[in-house]
C-alpha cells in the first residue's frame, strides 16, 4: 500500500490511510490486488468518511478479479475504470497465494516477443477527489509512476504544477497512457518478427519448417486484438461520461477540456495499436497464402520440366524401339553409315524439339 496526497506544485507519501481530506488538491492510494481484498473493509470506511460515499460490493469483485477485460462503469459517487497491461509471465490470480509473487510460462512457443504477450488488469476507482488502484503482485507501472511523482516534487513550484497531475482522473489517464506507450513499443519487435517469417515464407531456397510458431504468433495478434478491441471501447465509453461532465470546484472547464484532450489522445493510441495489430494479422496471412502459391508454382515448374524432357525422348524411345525389331530382311541395319545416321537423326530431333519447347516457354521458365 502507498498513499500520496498531491496539491499543486507539492506531494507527499505516508503509509496511513487518510482520515480527512485537505481544502485542496487529492488522494492516491494505491494497492496491490491482494492488499485490497485484505483491506476492503477498512478502506471503504475511509471512503465513508472522507467521500460519504463507498464502493459497490459488485464493484470490488471486479477490483479483486484478474480475469476481467478492459471495460468502465460508473455511478453517482465514483467512476470505474479496468485497463489491461503488459504483464509477462503473470499469474492467473494474485489470490492463490497470498503476499507472492507467481509467475508462469506462456503457453505461446517461438520467439520471446511472443511470450511478452501477456496481460494483466489495473483497476481504477475515481472519486472527486480520490483516487484508488489496485494493480497486480509487484506492479511496475506503479514503481514508475510513483518514482516520476515524487522526483516532480523536488522541481521548482512552476516547473512541477505541470509536471503532476491536477486531479484524480488526470492520474488515471497518465498512468493508462504508460501502459498503452508498452503496447506502442510492441508493435516494432512483432513487426521485425513477423518480417522474418515473411522472408522466410517468400524465399524459394528456405525451407520453412516454423508453422508452429507462426500458427501461435496468429493466435497471439488474435488475443492482442481483443484485448485492444475492449480497451478501445473502455475509453470510448469513460469519453462519452467526461462529456456528460459538469465543471465544478475541482474540475473546472479547463480541466475537463485537458482531460478531454488526453482522452481522445489515449483512444488515438489504442486505435494505432489495433489498426497495427490488424494489419500484422493481414500480412502473416497473405505470407501464408504467398508461400503456399510459391510452392504450388514451382511444384508446377517441375512437372513441366519434367513432362518436356519425357516429350523430347519419348519419340528416340520409339526410334531405338523401331531400330530394335527383328527382322530378317532390314536394309537400314547392314548399312556402314547406318549407326551414324541413325545416332544424327536422333540428335537432330532432339534438338528440334528442345527449341520447340523452348520457344514456346516450356523450358526455363
Amino acid at each position: 500500500m502507498r498513499i500520496f496526497s498531491i496539491h499543486a506544485d507539492q506531494i507527499y507519501e505516508t503509509d496511513v490511510m487518510p482520515q480527512t481530506l485537505s481544502e485542496q488538491g487529492f488522494v492516491w492510494m494505491t494497492f496491490s490486488r491482494r492488499e485490497f481484498e485484505l483491506m476492503q473493509a477498512e478502506v471503504q470506511q475511509v471512503l465513508q468518511k472522507i467521500c460519504g460515499s463507498q464502493v459497490f460490493d459488485l464493484h470490488l469483485q471486479d477490483l479483486l478479479n484478474n480475469q476481467l477485460p478492459s471495460h468502465y462503469d460508473f455511478t453517482a459517487d465514483y467512476d470505474l475504470l479496468v485497463f489491461r497491461r503488459l504483464a509477462q509471465g503473470r499469474t492467473e490470480t494474485d489470490l492463490s497465494k497470498p503476499g507472492e509473487i507467481l509467475h508462469r510460462e506462456n503457453s505461446h512457443a517461438g520467439p520471446n516477443i511472443l511470450r511478452k504477450i501477456d496481460t494483466s488488469p489495473i483497476a481504477f476507482v475515481v472519486f472527486d477527489r480520490v483516487v484508488i488502484s489496485v494493480h497486480p503482485v509487484d506492479c511496475v507501472i506503479r514503481q514508475i509512476f510513483a518514482s516520476k511523482l515524487l522526483s516532480s516534487a523536488q522541481l521548482t513550484s512552476t516547473q512541477a504544477m505541470h509536471r503532476l497531475p491536477s486531479n484524480p482522473a488526470d492520474l488515471m489517464l497518465r498512468m493508462v497512457s504508460s501502459m498503452v506507450d508498452g503496447y506502442l513499443n510492441l508493435r516494432r519487435e512483432l513487426t521485425r518478427q513477423l518480417d522474418h517469417w515473411q522472408s522466410e515464407l517468400i524465399n524459394p531456397n528456405a525451407r520453412f519448417n516454423n508453422w508452429s510458431a507462426l500458427l501461435n504468433a496468429r493466435l497471439t495478434l488474435h488475443y492482442l486484438d481483443e484485448v485492444c478491441e475492449d480497451q478501445r471501447a473502455a475509453i470510448t465509453d469513460w469519453i462519452e461520461a467526461l462529456n456528460a461532465w459538469n465543471s465544478d470546484s475541482i474540475y473546472t472547464q479547463d480541466s475537463l477540456e485537458l482531460l478531454k484532450v488526453r482522452s481522445r489522445d489515449l483512444l488515438e493510441h489504442i486505435e494505432r495499436v489495433v489498426h497495427h495489430v490488424a494489419r500484422l494479422e493481414q500480412s502473416a496471412e497473405t505470407a501464408v497464402q504467398m508461400h503456399f502459391n510459391a510452392q504450388s508454382n514451382r511444384t508446377n515448374e517441375i512437372m513441366r520440366t519434367l513432362t518436356v524432357l519425357t516429350a523430347i525422348f519419348l519419340p528416340l524411345n520409339l526410334i531405338t524401339g523401331f531400330f530394335g525389331m527383328n527382322f530378317e530382311n532390314f536394309p537400314a541395319l547392314h548399312l556402314d553409315q547406318g549407326l551414324l545416321l541413325t545416332e544424327i537423326f536422333m540428335g537432330l530431333v532432339a534438338i528440334g524439339l528442345a527449341l520447340i519447347f523452348w520457344r514456346k516457354r516450356y523450358l526455363g521458365g
